[in-house]
């Protein structure tokens, strides 16, 4: 299997159910959803070091260091950003005022338990801001592969590496469909059209309902 979406378009469409609102972007892959904001969408972005409100990456060689995400990468902010303390931060997680928060993923299960901080003994351990985004934002969404670099699922009945969370993933955007998890199991919104759904349940380490089905249309990017 070869068709799949690049790591952008998994961002892009993403993006493109965001609701008006307070929206937290996980360190690494899921911080691409910021350069994809919908036209007219009321959607304000919060990172954990401290920051409210901020746009797209600037133009190379035009960045402010002094103007990060919790990833460390460098960002613009928008007219009305606001700074505030690593614990004011961590108290609006908390607070449950977070929207959704949108993670990276080695695992999710079909009961929407979530694995993202560890590959298990031997690896360096990644505590950190999603523990706690997992149980105070209002809806977690996974972007992630359908697959690891070895071609095993990343979609399971149970996951096998440590817990961030349990029963706290909504839905799931992946390379090769769009997966809302609903009462414990996995449902399929979307799907490539390029793939059938044998083919995509062959990859899935769970059952898929697949009761309605649409077409994964994403742009060139």
């Amino acid at each position: 299997m070869t068709a799949k979406l690049t790591n952008a378009q998994i961002a892009w469409r993403a993006a493109q159910d965001l609701p008006d609102g307070y929206v937290n972007l996980g360190i690494g892959f899921p911080e691409m959803i910021a350069k994809f904001k919908p036209e007219g969408r009321d959607v304000i972005y919060h990172t954990e070091n401290g920051v409210l409100d901020f746009g797209e990456s600037p133009p190379a060689g035009e960045e402010d260091w002094d103007l990060i995400n919790a990833g460390k990468k460098a960002i613009t902010l928008n007219p009305g950003a606001a700074f505030f303390h690593h614990a004011d931060s961590f108290a609006m997680v908390r607070g449950g005022h977070l929207d959704v928060a949108v993670l990276g993923a080695y695992e999710v299960a079909e009961n929407g338990d979530l694995a993202n901080w560890s590959t298990g003994p031997g690896s360096v351990p990644a505590v950190g801001g999603a523990m706690d985004l997992v149980h105070g934002a209002k809806q977690i969404w996974v972007v992630t592969d359908h697959v690891t670099k070895k071609g095993e699922p990343k979609l399971l009945k149970e996951c096998r590496l440590p817990l961030t969370g349990v029963g706290c993933v909504t839905t799931v955007y992946t390379s090769l469909a769009v997966i809302d998890i609903v009462d414990k199991r996995f449902v399929l919104r979307e799907k490539l059209p390029s793939i059938s759904l044998d083919e995509l349940q062959a990859v899935t380490g769970a059952d898929l309902v697949a009761n309605k089905v649409g077409d994964l249309i994403v742009p060139e990017l």
